[in-house]
């Protein structure tokens, strides 16, 4: 089929960014916002002020509250926060579109990845993913970005990149769906992590140490799910794993800084504006991880701290009281 018109599903920065991408040769595009008074002011002033303000956004774009327009689009982007896609999906209208999943994270009840999710509720859908490193902000101001589109239906990513691909916004093609997820959930983990270690100042050299060993973790958690070393290589693994774990425009990354400056992640994610999925998805991670018997003390320790059972110090000192082993594992 031919992908024409676009409905954004969620209307945070991320979902008002591609919207923005999608409208900009005057093509119709929907953007879905739970909240009916965001909606109503997206319409109004053609700008998203609680979630990208400062950017005018394209007239082409058209905000609602109502689920049901959706059926008058070609094919959704689901942008809604990982744990919300479900309900999402199963209060919209029961129709055969394409889904393109945006979140990135592990659905914390099931422990189901989001193409799992997407295919058990809607499973007449063709399901594509979209993940790797790219910043609200940069995207709608037109930055050069490029990331991963995963799916194993072909020609649904030649008609997504006929529709969304520019110049700047360029789009790589994989057929390894679950390592395209896994990046983009675990990454988020990470970042936390190395936000703690920016919060409590222990200087780059470790940052970057934590990173290296972050990867191997990603790895060994994706291969074990099924997915290829090269994927996690990749934009949606290690392109989207560096920028998450290096800036202060990542929510993760923000509140790992939080924590390690001595503040609780209960008081900060209860004070947060968007979502740091990376919260919900470490005590998850880490869960499976023990299942499988997956060696993952990065991600045990962001668990630890997010529920609160460990502090920084605690976690610190049993990540450095490890024994040495070869890097390869």
């Amino acid at each position: 089929m031919s992908i024409e018109r676009l409905a954004i599903v969620g209307a945070g920065a991320f979902g008002t960014a591609l919207a923005q991408l999608a409208g900009r040769d005057g093509r119709d595009v929907l953007l879905w916002a739970r909240n009916p008074d965001l909606a109503d002011t997206i319409n109004r002033v053609h700008e998203n002020p609680s979630y990208l303000p400062g950017q005018p956004l394209n007239p082409a774009i058209r905000a609602t509250s109502s689920l049901g327009e959706l059926a008058e689009a070609d094919c959704w982007l689901m942008v809604t926060p990982a744990q919300a896609t479900r309900g999402v999906l199963e209060a919209a209208p029961k129709l055969a579109k394409p889904l393109i999943l945006c979140s990135k994270g592990i659905e914390m009840g099931s422990g189901k990845l989001q193409a799992d999710v997407a295919e058990e509720v809607s499973p007449g859908s063709t399901v594509g993913v979209l993940s790797g490193p790219g910043f609200a902000h940069e995207i709608a101001a037109g930055l050069p970005t490029a990331v991963t589109f995963a799916s194993t239906d072909e020609a649904l990513y030649r008609d997504f990149q006929r529709r969304l691909a520019t110049p700047a916004f360029r789009l790589y093609h994989t057929d390894d769906v679950i390592g395209a997820e896994v990046g983009g959930a675990v990454k988020n983990v990470l970042a936390i992590a190395c936000g703690v270690v920016e919060g409590k100042g222990l200087g780059q050299s470790a940052r970057a140490a934590l990173i290296a060993r972050g990867f191997a973790e990603m790895s060994r958690f994706a291969t074990a799910l099924g997915a290829r070393r090269e994927t996690l290589a990749g934009l949606s693994g290690l392109g989207d794993l560096v920028l998450t774990c290096t800036s202060t425009s990542s929510r993760n990354y923000a509140l790992g800084v939080g924590i390690g400056e001595g503040r609780s992640a209960a008081d900060l994610l209860a004070g947060r504006h968007g979502v740091a999925e990376g919260a919900f998805t470490a005590p998850v991670l880490a869960r499976i991880g023990r299942e499988m018997e997956i060696d993952m003390p990065v991600v045990d320790a962001v668990g630890a701290l997010i529920a609160g059972e460990a502090t920084v110090d605690q976690v610190l000192g049993a990540l450095l009281a490890r024994p040495p082993r070869p890097e390869s594992h």
